[in-house]
């Protein structure tokens, strides 16, 4: 079920005004990149091809600028881009088709590029590999600065996974996941304090003597008299 960004209630079916705040739940632009509505004053290296990308205006709500290769197709958003374009093109998915996520990455042709990491168009730093999502079945190459590289072909693969409520399977999937780690934590807690509740072991040992408690020392000098007297 999808929730309104602002107080995290669930949003009425087809409708993008939460009931509970008023809250238009709109494509989020805000967080998005700054390159998002202003071209890149710097050219952009297509990590597969080495030639320089192409800025091309997806026009949605506006200028929406991204990066591609016109050899490979290859794209390269920005940070906050491809969330944004994913949840722009598929709305209203109000359920989960567990059978079409499990048969989603079935017959599909495998991947173009062989396994490795691959240069940031920005930095040239190598990028980290990153699974999206749930059963996406798609892993694509992140800088955590700049932004992320999908190949030729994963943006279809990646809407179609929306379409199946893959973002709802991965938004139960961070919520079990959060509880789960409350839950530990919480036990944690409790384990913390019991064992901080429970006494010492050797408590007993720091205890006072009691006043009819025979002193050692007397009744050691006691022994040792009664002996020198029998033998001197």
């Amino acid at each position: 079920m999808a929730r309104c960004s602002n107080c995290k209630a669930p949003l009425p079916a087809g409708s993008l005004i939460c009931d509970y705040c008023g809250n238009r739940n709109d494509v989020d632009l805000r967080g998005i990149h700054y390159y998002t509505t202003h071209d890149s004053d710097s050219p952009r290296i297509c990590p597969r091809c080495t030639t320089k990308l192409k800025t091309i205006d997806l026009k949605l709500q506006g200028t929406f600028l991204i990066e591609r290769c016109e050899t490979c197709f290859g794209l390269f958003f920005d940070p906050g881009e491809l969330e944004a374009l994913l949840q722009a093109l598929v709305r209203d998915v109000n359920e989960i088709d567990h059978r079409g996520l499990d048969a989603i990455n079935v017959g599909r042709s495998p991947n173009t590029y062989p396994i490795s990491y691959i240069k940031c168009p920005v930095c040239a730093e190598l990028m980290n590999r990153v699974n999206f999502g749930a059963k996406s079945g798609v892993v694509v190459d992140r800088c955590k600065q700049h932004g992320v590289w999908l190949d030729g072909g994963e943006l279809r693969q990646l809407l179609e996974w929306m379409k199946l409520g893959g973002q709802m399977l991965e938004q139960e999937r961070q919520e079990r996941l959060r509880k789960e780690t409350e839950q530990r934590e919480q036990e944690q807690r409790l384990k913390v304090k019991e064992y901080a509740d429970e006494p010492a072991s050797f408590s007993v040992f720091s205890e006072p003597l009691r006043h009819s408690d025979p002193d050692l020392f007397q009744v050691i000098l006691k022994a040792l008299g009664s002996f020198l007297i029998k033998h001197l």
